[in-house]
């Protein structure tokens, strides 16, 4: 017989776990089909951790605030050490155009609620003494911002989904996604079929195919993006530290000092690198080494432990794609997440939940219209 679920959610990574946490605390019925062999295995284990509500788009930076809330009180509320640190966000400026993008970027971060300021040089030194001063103009600080654990993360929503009744099926791929006359009735796998009253795409990179499977295309397209992690030393540096200056072949570049006292950082290739291939190369430590010392001389004598290479979801525009399709009752997009999956995902499913359930609908859909697969992509998101 037919196994009848309220809600299955494609993909149990940075968005599809905190999600079936949410719905299943809602009181929902949930099935989490998953291709990989457990929770958090696609993009999510490739991230480095960082969760940051200062962004340039409004939708964005209401959900990652609902984001921090949770990350910020996860172990007080249900125990789990998920590694939260509350370090705080920092861009840089060494040039006037990111002076300027950034100053004008304060009004609309400012009116959605975020706790950010600019900082001359001298004060923004105060913040971070280790940067190099030779023509440093100031930057932006958000105390509020931080970094976590994304496996610990990951395990932690699996774990409370399942207490509170949700199923989750690894090694599973979904083949089909069952819909008759504009409503879906439910998936098929490689190793069965499940009924439901809404499908919720969370596939990651692979959210485009899935979203063929109801006959529409996703303008997600995966980019590979490399990262990488220091030996530990005694800390020196509390919050991420961000330059958007574009270069020749990086478009921007991160880092920051983890709580075991390691370096972690990343960095945005330019050209984009794009498909599906997560080898590391050897161009990667290199090129992003001359641009962290360049702001951070101390850090050259640093060891280098591992690198990795994994995908961005990116859209056209830096901005998820999220919501409904023309034609279709019970289907949800939540993919296209640019890399930020882990910092908005949290948040996401706490208005997808809202969404879904009804309690709190209209206030959900107004914050995640800007996200509509029918919006205009030619805005860009200016701190993707």
């Amino acid at each position: 017989m037919t196994k009848t679920y309220d809600t299955i959610i494609i993909g149990a990574g940075s968005v599809g776990a905190p999600l079936a946490w949410q719905l299943a605390e809602a009181g929902q019925k949930v099935l989490v089909l998953e291709q990989f062999a457990s929770v958090g295995q696609g993009s999510n284990k490739e991230a480095i951790g960082g969760i940051r509500a200062t962004h340039s788009d409004p939708a964005k930076i209401q959900i990652c605030l609902k984001s921090i809330e949770i990350f910020s009180t996860w172990k007080e509320t249900y125990g789990d050490d998920i590694g939260w640190q509350q370090g705080g966000y920092s861009f840089v400026a060494y040039r006037p155009q990111e002076e300027q993008i950034l100053k004008e970027l304060l009004v609309t971060q400012k009116k959605y609620g975020l706790d950010i300021d600019w900082y001359d040089a001298p004060a923004f030194r105060e913040i971070i003494p280790s940067l190099n001063p030779d023509g440093l103009i100031g930057g932006t600080f958000s105390p509020g911002d931080g970094s976590a654990s994304p496996m610990l993360s990951a395990l932690a929503f699996e774990r409370q989904a399942k207490a509170r009744g949700a199923e989750f099926r690894y090694k599973e791929m979904v083949t089909a996604i069952q819909y008759e006359n504009g409503r879906v009735s439910g998936v098929a796998t490689d190793q069965g079929a499940y009924q439901a009253r809404m499908v919720v795409n969370a596939a990651g990179p692979w959210g485009r195919e899935v979203a063929a499977l109801v006959g529409v295309d996703v303008p997600v397209n995966p980019d590979s993006h490399e990262g990488g992690i220091t030996e530990p030393v005694a800390h020196f540096l509390r919050p991420m530290v961000v330059d958007i200056h574009p270069t020749v072949d990086s478009a921007n570049y991160y880092f920051y000092q983890h709580h075991t006292g390691q370096i972690i950082f990343c960095i945005t290739p330019n050209p984009s690198i794009v498909g599906m291939d997560r080898r590391e190369t050897s161009v990667f430590l290199p090129q992003v080494a001359k641009r962290m010392i360049g702001i951070m001389p101390r850090l050259k004598n640093l060891k280098v432990r591992r690198t990795w290479r994994g995908l961005y979801p990116m859209t056209p525009d830096g901005a998820p794609i999220v919501g409904e399709i023309e034609g279709l009752t019970g289907y949800l997009n939540a993919v296209g997440m640019c890399g930020q999956g882990y910092m908005l995902g949290p948040g996401l499913a706490v208005y997808l939940r809202q969404w879904i359930t009804g309690e709190n609908e209209g206030q959900a859909r107004k914050v995640l219209a800007p996200l509509s697969l029918y919006r205009d992509f030619g805005k860009k998101e200016k701190l993707k």
